[in-house]
């Protein structure tokens, strides 16, 4: 599961700065636009007071008010490109932020994604950097632009009258000091809200994934509650983002009324004794609208940009994890070829020495585990469920660090060898057989992309499915649906099976290759790893007996430890375990 948003520090605009960096020119433009569009915006005031100036005097009215015009032709298309740049920029940095987010879930420890749901990783790569979009189009820029206009504004009221200033900058000190305290807690409801977005997606995507399951189970109406639930809560959390944001608003208009009612009242006075001119009243008027626009649109933006903060950190929290850097060994140390082969007979192509492994919670899976594949030869773990034999698989894969012993390739520590460059000489074969969404060469192609069609085609004939793709006119292109779903179960394993024997390892992993199959096609895949084997090394996880009798060593594991090992009749008459297996099966 992944951290809770108040067990994770709170985002700062200097963890904004990677995501940014790369389109900081365009930013800069923008930056530059919006100074160019401030100092407009700062001229019209005075413009308009020598517009007032000069019909007061009876003097030459063209030049004025073209000059005026010009000013505001020229700070409407500023701003309409300084919007362009920012929203382009805004799209680059989402885009960007995807695809190293992207990068970095692919590239996590598996152990990983054991702790974490999917649905909830799969929210921050769309929701929260959505998010993101906000923080730099109404965020940082428009902030900094707001600040310069508001600097302006203050400086030139403070020419045109000080009281008026003193009376102005008290009632907006009053609502700004609201405004602040109250966005404090945005951030901090709003990563609330957005993990309560990922808890519903990942409800989304649980029950999506099992929907044949939740159908046949009669489960539908209860497994919308579920989901309807986790809406809910994610209704509630932003629902008092909401309620929190409301108070901003009022804030914000109490001072600006505040501010108009005492500039008029004192204004009006000080026009009425002389103090100041009406020119001088309608230009700190117009400052003081120049004032509160952006001082309005600053606090919007100020709290958009903690939302989107509230994103930034979940989307942190996982760029803070430590990839897997497969290209280097786990232990360090210079990246050396990994051989196909063993460097003489004597040393077995894979060996696990003595090898222990318990997950972090403490709990032991396999104990001083010992055994050897020799090139060429198919080695068979059987045993109850539960024993650790996928777990001895995944070791082999690199996809767990070892709790003790060691896993040897070649007379050589797997942790001293580049993961890449072993996952090279492996084929792996999960219990799930999990096929990816697109076409049957889609699939073929993931492990072996420069595969040739003959070569497709001599790979889907080794495991049986050669009629099963020509049934569609579309050949090696027929599309196998979302997880598969348009293939039984059989044909799902048949194609990883394929998929792996395709990139042509020195050894193969399969987890339960027949579990799918029926009679004749398991008996076709034993023909198939029968011919497979003569060029590589099998190590096979196997409950159906049948599957492994002529395997060169059957060892059998209980309890994370192996209690026997030999060939099928050596172990029907030493192992009591294995005997009662195979009569299970009726094979003694």
């Amino acid at each position: 599961m992944s951290t809770p948003a108040e067990a994770a520090p709170p985002a700062t605009l200097r963890q904004l700065l990677p995501l940014v960096r790369p389109h900081r020119r365009p930013l800069a433009a923008a930056a530059v636009l919006s100074l160019v569009a401030a100092a407009g915006a700062l001229a019209q005031p005075a413009l308009v007071a020598r517009v007032i100036e000069v019909v007061g005097a009876g003097g030459e009215l063209l030049p004025a008010v073209g000059l005026l015009v010009a000013v505001l032709v020229a700070s409407s298309a500023l701003g309409a490109v300084q919007e362009y740049l920012l929203q382009r920029t805004a799209e680059g940095v989402v885009l960007s932020t995807r695809r190293t987010l992207a990068d970095r879930l692919l590239r996590l420890p598996v152990a990983e994604y054991d702790r974490r749901r999917t649905g909830d990783l799969m929210s921050r790569v769309g929701a929260d950097t959505t998010l993101l979009r906000a923080t730099v189009t109404s965020g940082v820029v428009e902030v900094a632009g707001s600040a310069v206009v508001a600097v302006g504004a203050l400086v030139a009221m403070a020419l045109v009258d000080g009281w008026l200033l003193l009376v102005t900058v008290g009632a907006v000190a009053a609502g700004l000091a609201v405004v602040v305290s109250v966005s404090r807690g945005v951030q901090r409801l709003s990563r609330q809200a957005q993990e309560e977005v990922g808890a519903m997606t990942a409800a989304v995507e649980r029950a999506l994934s099992a929907v044949r399951t939740i159908r046949a189970s009669g489960a539908t109406a209860r497994e919308v509650d579920v989901v309807a639930a986790s809406a809910g809560r994610a209704y509630e959390a932003g629902v008092r983002v909401a309620r929190l944001e409301a108070l901003v608003s009022p804030a914000g208009s109490i001072a600006v009324q505040g501010a108009f009612l005492a500039v008029l009242g004192l204004g009006g006075y000080r026009v009425a004794t002389g103090s100041i001119a009406v020119a001088d009243l309608v230009a700190f008027i117009l400052y003081l609208f120049l004032l509160v626009m952006p001082l309005g649109q600053a606090i919007g933006a100020w709290t958009q940009l903690q939302s989107g903060l509230g994103a930034l950190a979940r989307v942190q929290e996982v760029l803070a994890l430590e990839p897997e850097d497969d290209a280097r060994p786990e232990r360090g140390g210079a990246v050396v070829a990994v051989p196909a082969s063993s460097p003489s007979r004597e040393v077995p192509l894979l060996e696990l020495d003595d090898v222990s492994f318990a997950y972090p919670d403490g709990t032991e899976v396999l104990r001083g585990v010992s055994l050897a594949v020799p090139a060429g030869h198919r080695v068979a773990l059987v045993g109850p469920s539960g024993a650790g034999k996928s777990t001895v698989l995944a070791l082999v894969e690199g996809f767990y660090p070892l709790t003790g012993g060691a896993v040897r390739w070649a007379g050589t520590d797997v942790r001293d060898l580049p993961r890449a460059g072993l996952r090279a000489r492996l084929g792996y074969v999960e219990q799930e057989a999990p096929v990816l969404a697109g076409s049957v060469r889609d699939n073929l192609l993931l492990a072996a992309p420069r595969a040739t069609d003959p070569e497709l085609w001599a790979v889907l004939a080794d495991v049986g499915l050669t009629d099963v793709v020509q049934r569609s006119p579309r050949g090696l292109d027929v599309p196998v649906g979302d997880d598969g779903v348009l293939l039984s179960g059989g044909e799902r394993q048949r194609l990883a099976i394929a998929r792996s024997l395709l990139a042509r390892p020195a050894l193969l992993l399969l987890d339960e290759p027949t579990a799918s199959l029926d009679a004749r096609n398991e008996a076709l895949l034993r023909d198939t790893l029968a011919a497979a084997a003569a060029h590589r090394a099998l190590l096979v996880v196997a409950h159906r007996l049948s599957t492994v009798l002529d395997s060169d060593r059957i060892v059998v594991l209980d309890g994370g430890r192996v209690v026997a090992a030999g060939t099928h009749e050596e172990l029907v008459e030493t192992s009591p375990l294995y005997r009662e297996l195979a009569a299970a099966q009726l094979l003694v």
